[in-house]
């Protein structure tokens, strides 16, 4: 099977790596272009082109699909299917009419809870007890796409953003090479997603980070979570940033003076 993978961060990588290990055909890996970072700002690679070349697969960086040009060199590597791992653009209908069966998107959520960008500090957040990921048959909209496969996990009290992130990445890797194969033989039926229950999270701003000491303890504690590794917490004291690296909300009301 020709594959075509698409995807920019760390938790696209193990999903990556299982296909090629598996002797999937990757024919072509798509990710964002590479960006500033750090002291000096040089030019960093996205983790997902780091694995492909790594892995020997031809890079595609720098696309927007609005060309038709590029739709025509995604056409050309004949892809059987396209896997999507938070890859940070919409597809065009142009681009998901390609592959025979189709574009297929794993997002780390239960959908259709938390469509959008930022699925897993969204669930910190609210204080959800499970969370998952989900793989469906891209469409036109913003992760509304028919359900093929769905894995369950539990949060934890001390997973964060990164730390839950890493294990969804992994149950991704395993849950798409099941789903795959059996996608292709016409043995599993897409299940639409119902939209009375859709909620929608965007993008985190790097001003969040700073806390609200008015708010509950718990809420501070699952944004202290949801905030690591990025924007992190932070307060102001004394003219002084402190960044709040881990937090413990306490079973019962108390006061502190702070000298």
């Amino acid at each position: 099977m020709r594959v075509i993978f698409m995807g920019t961060p760390e938790f696209a990588v193990p999903s990556l790596e299982r296909l090629v290990l598996n002797q999937y055909e990757v024919v072509a890996v798509y990710t964002q272009p590479d960006k500033p970072a750090g002291r000096g700002r040089p030019l960093v690679f996205p983790p997902l082109k780091k694995a492909a070349i790594a892995l020997e697969l031809p890079v595609v960086q720098s696309v927007s699909f609005k060309k038709p040009e590029v739709v025509a060199q995604l056409a050309d590597f004949h892809p059987d299917v396209i896997v999507v791992a938070a890859f940070g653009q919409i597809l065009p209908q142009s681009v998901l009419d390609i592959p025979r069966y189709g574009c297929i998107n794993i997002h780390p959520s239960l959908l259709p809870r938390f469509r959008g960008v930022s699925p897993v500090a969204a669930a910190i957040l609210a204080g959800d007890e499970f969370t998952g990921v989900s793989i469906m048959l891209m469409d036109k909209g913003l992760d509304t796409g028919p359900i093929l496969a769905k894995e369950q996990i539990p949060i934890s009290s001390q997973d964060t953003t990164g730390a839950l992130t890493a294990k969804l990445s992994q149950i991704a890797a395993q849950l798409l090479l099941e789903v795959l194969p059996r996608w292709v033989r016409g043995e599993i039926t897409p299940q639409p997603q119902n939209e009375a229950e859709a909620t929608y999270c965007g993008p985190i701003s790097k001003g969040e980070g700073e806390i609200d000491w008015h708010l509950p303890a718990v809420e501070i504690w699952r944004r202290v979570r949801a905030f690591q590794p990025w924007p992190g917490c932070y307060t102001k004291w004394r003219g002084r940033r402190l960044k709040i690296i881990e937090v413990v909300p306490l079973p019962e009301e108390r006061t502190y003076d702070v000298g």
